[in-house]
């Protein structure tokens, strides 16, 4: 390929000297070259000798001088705040994270920063802090808007130990709330007795201090849904939010990467709360993750897509504000969510009758735009009975709000 692009810069310095007046359009077609080229060449043959035969070679686009390299003290900082993590970080911090802390530190105003969080990860590598792995990629879910889509789980506080004649496992647990569409912890309850009623009293002062999402998504655990096979579905939770107006997402059973942003926390609690201050007692278990959800809402960097390697309250300092608690909810509200949709009733060989509930627990949600009741599946229509309690006068079966669980 070189020796084309040579004959063609020797057949335009011949045309140059043969037809001075033509104009650049005329020696491209001559020259079966672009005008830019002629531009460039012409340009650099008038600045040679005529008989010069070293400028009708192609110039090297490679740097004349090495890039300014990344200084020894830089380096070495990297790798101490590697296995030193800055500012009360409580993990061993990425090439991002390190990207965040490196021009907050002191130690190393005045020199030349890595621009790129690849550059920290090849210092890394380099120096034998990151081993080589195969990348992997995942295809990135559309996030909510802010504030408008929770999910609740349970998370174990493994470090404290069993009870002598109480509790032998789950002594001590955690429901955190997380956004999915911000990434921010919502809240953190701790409790030793978490059961259905419990439950559905802590999801109570949730919506009371925070306010009303539109949709929460639950896995399928008991205390959430009464029964993971839908025995007694509708559960008193999934009753009590669809009387206030909040839509009930339910996983699909051995799926918790569809309530993967709560996951990812407890992963992230556990390594970086539970793990390294052991609590041991319940009212250790809330000192501690009080102070970290101050830390993880506010200071550590969070590398997911919406925040953007900073904070997630840093990223999102102002959050819409939520509809309140009502003043009166209509108890048979839950009601007219499933109104409408059509259950098959199977008799068994022993004369019982079971109800296929498949499609109430499917816990497809569609996103609202709207504060109408959202459906946990579909909904349904209580057959033989016009008369249901509020079908009547649901304005006189509403009951005060008075801060309990229904």
């Amino acid at each position: 390929m070189e020796a084309v692009y040579y004959a063609a810069r020797g057949n335009l310095r011949r045309l140059m000297r043969l037809h001075p007046q033509w104009t650049h359009q005329q020696y491209a077609q001559t020259v079966g070259m672009s005008r830019g080229w002629v531009k460039k060449w012409k340009k650099r043959l008038q600045e040679a000798e005529p008989e010069d035969e070293q400028v009708l070679y192609s110039r090297s686009r490679a740097r004349t001088q090495p890039p300014e390299r990344i200084s020894q003290t830089v380096i070495d900082r990297i790798l101490q705040m590697r296995d030193e993590p800055p500012e009360g970080l409580r993990r061993t911090p990425g090439p991002k994270a390190l990207l965040y802390y490196l021009p907050r530190d002191e130690q190393v105003h005045g020199e030349r920063l890595p621009r790129s969080s690849r550059t920290i990860y090849r210092i890394l590598q380099q120096a034998g802090r990151i081993a080589r792995r195969q990348p992997h990629e995942q295809e990135p879910l559309e996030r909510p808007a802010p504030m408008s889509q929770w999910q609740l789980d349970f998370k174990d506080a493994s470090t404290v130990p069993p009870e002598v004649d109480g509790k032998q496992q789950h002594v001590v647990e955690v429901l955190n709330v997380i956004d999915e569409g911000t990434s921010v912890l919502v809240e953190a309850q701790v409790r030793a007795d978490f059961q259905a009623e419990t439950t559905v009293e802590g999801v109570a002062e949730l919506f009371v201090r925070q306010g009303l999402p539109q949709v929460v998504r639950l896995d399928r655990d008991v205390r959430f849904v009464s029964s993971p096979s839908g025995s007694d579905f509708p559960s008193a939770l999934v009753r009590f939010c669809e009387c206030l107006g909040v839509g009930v997402l339910l996983c699909d059973p051995h799926h918790p990467q569809q309530n993967g942003f709560v996951e990812r926390y407890h992963r992230t609690y556990q390594e970086e709360c539970l793990a390294v201050d052991h609590p041991g007692t319940l009212g250790e278990v809330r000192e501690v993750t009080a102070a970290f959800a101050q830390h993880y809402n506010w200071s550590r960097p969070h590398q997911g897509r919406s925040c953007g390697n900073r904070p997630p309250r840093m990223a999102f300092p102002i959050l819409p504000e939520l509809p309140t608690v009502p003043d009166l909810v209509d108890p048979d509200r839950w009601l007219q969510v499933r109104d409408g949709l059509h259950l098959v009733r199977k008799v068994r060989r022993d004369g019982t009758v079971r109800v296929d509930l498949c499609e109430l627990l499917r816990g497809s949600c569609p996103g609202r735009s709207t504060r109408g009741p959202a459906p946990v599946g579909a909904q349904t229509r209580l057959a033989g009975r016009p008369g249901a309690a509020g079908a009547q006068n649901p304005a006189a079966q509403r009951t005060p709000w008075t801060g309990r669980a229904l």
